[in-house]
């Protein structure tokens, strides 16, 4: 357990509980809080029940981003156009690298529930267009530090075996009831901000309460350090990073630099798609 030092609290400037539609809960989207969290654009918590008919995620395309996909519970299996195929466990992470375009695919494998996060991460310039990749970690390949395990960056002497495209840090952390810990960011790590999926977490909000299940709370641009308090077993995920300098040019399910990017994106998005349909991967109406 590590004791926080008395010290100004970093003040919460933003909370929400994101917007639910059946098993999927947005919380970050880039056109709304994603502009402010760049270059974390985007945010679901998803929770499928096969048995009450939730299927997974289909496939579906990207460019220009990457995506980390965190399971918490259950197994999903997994499959992607850079020829991938698979088995994501608990605990496990998936990262996707779109680049100039891929589609993949996940669904809960057995009738147990699945819960996880799927995170969006913008690119840089020199990295949007570039070749897709696929990296997925077992439980066992995500390295941890004290409470933390660290899915994307560094955390003290723990660093994920992904390449970060730019310096950010996202961290899974579990904290028992009335544990404390600090969240101290690297230099330049303006950018922070925390979702809760169990328990509740005090943040230093005299205002708000502590942060609950379900709720992504946003901090004041700042270095400083940030300290939690869980109120009952807590988990949740943590983010924080160097502004992403560029502009988001969105597509539905791309975010680019620019609108020429954005084109190289698409068209690759869509060469991918007219090949899958010929396969018989993908329904002609998708």
């Amino acid at each position: 357990m590590t004791t926080a030092v008395a010290t100004k609290a970093r003040a919460i400037v933003y909370r929400t509980r994101g917007s639910t539609h059946g098993p999927i809960t947005r919380l970050v989207s880039p056109s709304d809080l994603g502009e402010f969290l760049k270059p974390f654009v985007f945010l679901d918590l998803f929770g499928f029940k096969p048995a009450a008919g939730h299927k997974g995620f289909g496939m579906h395309p990207h460019s220009g981003i990457a995506t980390l996909t965190f399971m918490i519970e259950g197994d999903v299996g997994y499959e992607d156009t850079t020829g991938k195929k698979g088995v994501l466990p608990a605990g496990g992470v998936e990262w996707m690298r779109a680049g100039n375009g891929v589609w993949h695919t996940g669904a809960p494998v057995s009738d147990s529930p699945v819960l996880g996060f799927q995170l969006w991460v913008a690119l840089p310039a020199s990295e949007e267009n570039a070749p897709a990749q696929s990296l997925y970690l077992a439980p066992s390949q995500v390295p941890q530090e004290g409470p933390a395990r660290v899915l994307l960056g560094r955390y003290g002497a723990a660093q994920s075996a992904i390449a970060a495209p730019a310096s950010m840090n996202y961290l899974a952390v579990r904290l028992k009831d009335g544990e404390r810990w600090r969240y101290t960011p690297p230099a330049g790590h303006t950018v922070g901000w925390v979702a809760v999926n169990a328990g509740r977490l005090d943040a230093g909000d005299s205002t708000g309460g502590p942060v609950g299940t379900g709720e992504l709370a946003v901090f004041e641009e700042s270095g400083e350090a940030i300290d939690f308090v869980a109120h009952g077993d807590a988990a949740f995920v943590l983010g924080s990073a160097v502004k992403h300098p560029h502009e988001l040019v969105m597509g539905y399910y791309s975010v680019h630099t620019s609108k020429a990017a954005l084109a190289q994106g698409e068209a690759e998005i869509q060469r991918i798609g007219t090949r899958l349909r010929k396969e018989g991967r993908l329904a002609a109406d998708a």
